[in-house]
Protein backbone atom coordinates (compact mmCIF):
# COMPACT_ATOMS: atom_id res chain seq x y z
CA UNK A 1 0.00 0.00 0.00
CA UNK A 2 1.31 3.51 -1.22
CA UNK A 3 1.44 5.53 1.92
CA UNK A 4 -0.39 8.56 1.67
CA UNK A 5 0.40 12.03 3.22
CA UNK A 6 -1.52 13.87 5.77
CA UNK A 7 0.61 16.92 6.17
CA UNK A 8 3.81 18.52 5.15
CA UNK A 9 5.73 21.43 5.54
CA UNK A 10 9.25 22.87 3.98
CA UNK A 11 12.30 23.57 6.35
CA UNK A 12 15.23 25.02 6.46
CA UNK A 13 18.07 23.77 4.31
CA UNK A 14 16.05 21.91 2.38
CA UNK A 15 14.03 19.62 4.48
CA UNK A 16 10.73 18.72 4.33
CA UNK A 17 9.13 17.48 7.72
CA UNK A 18 6.22 14.80 6.38
CA UNK A 19 3.75 13.47 8.51
CA UNK A 20 1.60 9.88 6.48
CA UNK A 21 -2.04 8.70 7.78
CA UNK A 22 -0.90 6.28 9.53
CA UNK A 23 0.65 8.54 12.35
CA UNK A 24 4.09 8.62 11.28
CA UNK A 25 5.91 11.38 10.73
CA UNK A 26 9.37 12.00 8.98
CA UNK A 27 12.73 14.62 8.43
CA UNK A 28 13.34 14.10 4.63
CA UNK A 29 16.35 15.41 3.42
CA UNK A 30 16.06 17.00 0.25
CA UNK A 31 19.35 18.62 -0.13
CA UNK A 32 20.68 14.23 -0.89
CA UNK A 33 18.91 14.83 -3.78
CA UNK A 34 19.61 18.24 -4.68
CA UNK A 35 23.30 16.80 -4.84
CA UNK A 36 22.14 13.79 -7.10
CA UNK A 37 19.20 14.11 -9.36
CA UNK A 38 20.18 16.85 -11.86
CA UNK A 39 16.72 18.36 -12.38
CA UNK A 40 16.41 18.76 -8.62
CA UNK A 41 19.19 21.59 -8.62
CA UNK A 42 16.20 24.03 -9.58
CA UNK A 43 15.12 24.06 -6.05
CA UNK A 44 18.48 25.59 -4.94
CA UNK A 45 19.34 28.24 -7.93
CA UNK A 46 15.26 29.16 -8.36
CA UNK A 47 14.22 31.41 -5.55
CA UNK A 48 11.30 30.67 -3.94
CA UNK A 49 11.01 27.48 -5.68
CA UNK A 50 11.24 24.90 -2.98
CA UNK A 51 9.15 26.89 -0.03
CA UNK A 52 6.53 26.39 -2.39
CA UNK A 53 6.35 22.86 -2.55
CA UNK A 54 3.08 21.38 -3.61
CA UNK A 55 0.90 17.61 -2.52
CA UNK A 56 -0.83 16.30 -5.76
CA UNK A 57 -4.73 15.13 -5.50
CA UNK A 58 -3.76 11.51 -4.95
CA UNK A 59 -2.13 12.68 -0.94
CA UNK A 60 1.21 10.60 -3.09
CA UNK A 61 4.00 12.56 -3.80
CA UNK A 62 5.12 16.10 -3.43
CA UNK A 63 6.15 18.21 -6.15
CA UNK A 64 7.53 21.39 -6.83
CA UNK A 65 6.88 21.40 -11.26
CA UNK A 66 6.88 19.07 -13.90
CA UNK A 67 10.37 18.11 -13.27
CA UNK A 68 10.75 17.84 -9.78
CA UNK A 69 8.89 15.75 -7.53
CA UNK A 70 9.12 12.98 -4.71
CA UNK A 71 6.88 10.02 -4.45
CA UNK A 72 5.46 9.46 -0.89
CA UNK A 73 7.06 5.99 -0.38
CA UNK A 74 10.27 7.23 -1.28
CA UNK A 75 9.72 10.08 1.11
CA UNK A 76 8.49 6.81 4.01
CA UNK A 77 11.21 4.80 3.12
CA UNK A 78 14.34 7.42 3.83
CA UNK A 79 12.97 10.18 5.96
CA UNK A 80 14.15 10.02 9.54
CA UNK A 81 11.32 9.01 11.77
CA UNK A 82 10.32 11.99 14.53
Amino acid sequence: MIPRIKSYQPLADYQLLVSFDDGRKVRYDVADDIKTVPAFRDLQTEHGLFENAQLDASRTCIYWNDQIDLPSDAIYEYGITL
